[in-house]
């Protein structure tokens, strides 16, 4: 179990709508680009693939039988204080508020899933997992109430964590194979997976939260993890469970279950122990 890693998965699965045109452009309106009535109040209308991305969407509604206002004031990152998460707070436009919020991320993923037609995990096996080689042993999951029909196919949409059930269950080499695809720049035995277009845009420090990009953690004026270089990315779920890249030193690291205090110690020992 990965909880938050899920996010960075989805954020690959926007990249493979992206490259096969279904998402012209990141500030594209959802509403116009994979519409239902989750996006048809003038509030929710707004709402650009890009706010999604950069959870700064402030998408209002309730999904799978959850509110958006139950991770309303919600922090996240290595340090964090949540006693207001759940307070019920004014909303504002889209775009001008980070808010790490799992029902609107669950809001992406049933979007992506409108968008691409097919299930998200098959897509992933599809498009990456499988010509990465990885194994038959992870599973990505939903809600027991989250199944739509799409074209007369009653499919899971899956979960952006591990919030209330659901969320990708996969095993250390598998993340560590993502991580090296991320690292080569989506390129893996010749073929681009992803564009690397997509992924400079997935690293792009987002205006509202500058450790943020597209769902993967950003290391900006190295203040996510001081001892990592700053061009780093991280995706980065509770327990903690972590996917680390460094491009300078060529380097994928994979943690689980480290108390997030502790990572930026260990980054300063994984780096310390190759420089000696």
């Amino acid at each position: 179990m990965t909880f938050s890693v899920a996010k960075s998965y989805l954020a690959l699965l926007a990249g493979i709508a992206f490259d096969r045109g279904l998402i012209r452009s990141v500030d594209a309106r959802v509403a116009e680009t994979a519409p239902d009535d989750g996006f048809a109040s003038p509030h929710n209308s707004a709402i650009t693939w890009r706010h999604l991305l950069q959870q700064t969407s402030e998408w209002q509604g309730t999904l799978w039988d959850k509110p958006d206002s139950v991770d309303h004031n919600r922090q996240a990152g290595l340090t964090h204080d949540n006693r207001q998460k759940g307070i019920s707070r004014e909303l504002q436009q889209p775009g001008t508020r980070f808010e790490y919020n799992d029902v609107r991320v669950n809001r992406l993923s049933l979007s992506l899933l409108r968008l691409l037609r097919k299930p998200l995990p098959d897509v992933l096996r599809e498009e990456i997992m499988g010509p990465i080689g990885a194994s038959d042993t992870w599973a990505w999951r939903g809600y027991r109430n989250s199944t739509v029909e799409i074209d007369g196919r009653m499919i899971e949409s899956v979960s952006g964590g591990g919030h209330w059930g659901g969320g990708l269950f996969i095993s250390s080499r598998d993340h560590a194979r993502i991580g090296h695809l991320m690292l080569r720049r989506g390129l893996w035995n010749g073929r681009q997976l992803v564009s690397a277009q997509w992924l400079r845009e997935l690293a792009t420090p987002s205006a509202t939260n500058p450790n943020y990009g597209f769902l993967w953690w950003l290391n900006t004026g190295r203040k996510l993890v001081p001892s990592a270089p700053e061009s780093s990315i991280f995706a980065l779920g509770g327990g903690q469970n972590v996917i680390w890249i460094d491009d300078i030193r060529d380097l994928v690291v994979v943690v689980r279950w480290l108390q997030r205090e502790h990572l930026d110690g260990l980054v300063a020992r994984v780096l310390g122990s190759l420089s000696s």
